[in-house]
C-alpha cells in the first residue's frame, strides 16, 4: 500500500510512454506551456471536466470528472467520463437504485495511436475503478476528437 503522498498520477504513465522529456518537464520540474494542441484539447474537455454534471440516460449514469486512486498500486487521477451501466451484475451505487458496472470513457484530441500510452492510460483508470468499488471492468473507451469516435479498449491482465 502507498501512502497518498506517493501517489503517481494516471495522466503522466499516458505522458511518459509519449514522450519522456514531456514527462519530466510536467511531473518533475511542473513546467507547462501551452500551445495549439494543449489549448484545443483543453476546450475538447470542457464539458468532461465538469462534475457537477450528471446525466441519467435510459440504463446509463453519466458521472464526469471523476477523482479516482488505488492506494494498492499508488495511482490518483481524474477520469473524464464514467458510465454506469445498470446491471444485474454490477455493484450499488450511492443514492442510485439497482446496480451499475463502470465503463471509463477517455476523451484525447488526436488519433488512435500505434503505441499503448493511452490504452494503458484508461487501463490505470480501470484499475483503480475495480479497487474502489470492489468490481470487474472488462472494457473502456477512448474517444478521439479527430476521428469523432469511440474504440473499445478490452481491459485484459496483459495491459
Amino acid at each position: 500500500m502507498y501512502e497518498e503522498q506517493d501517489y503517481l498520477m494516471i495522466s503522466g504513465i499516458q505522458h511518459f510512454l509519449f514522450c519522456r522529456r514531456q514527462w519530466a518537464l510536467i511531473h518533475i520540474e511542473q513546467q507547462w506551456q501551452e500551445n495549439v494542441l494543449t489549448l484545443e484539447g483543453t476546450y475538447l474537455h470542457e464539458k468532461a471536466d465538469q462534475p457537477t454534471i450528471r446525466e441519467k440516460r435510459k440504463d446509463r449514469l453519466i458521472v464526469r470528472a471523476l477523482p479516482i486512486h488505488s492506494p494498492t498500486f499508488g495511482l490518483t487521477g481524474i477520469c473524464d467520463v464514467v458510465e454506469f451501466i445498470q446491471d444485474p451484475n454490477g455493484v450499488p451505487l450511492n443514492g442510485e437504485i439497482g446496480t451499475y458496472s463502470p465503463v471509463p470513457v477517455e476523451y484525447k484530441h488526436g488519433k488512435p495511436k500505434q503505441e499503448l500510452s493511452d490504452v494503458l492510460q484508461l487501463t490505470a483508470q480501470a484499475v483503480c475503478l475495480e479497487e474502489m468499488l470492489a468490481c470487474d471492468v472488462p472494457k473502456g473507451y477512448l474517444y478521439y476528437h479527430e476521428t469523432k469516435r469511440r474504440e473499445e479498449v478490452a481491459i485484459t491482465e496483459v495491459l
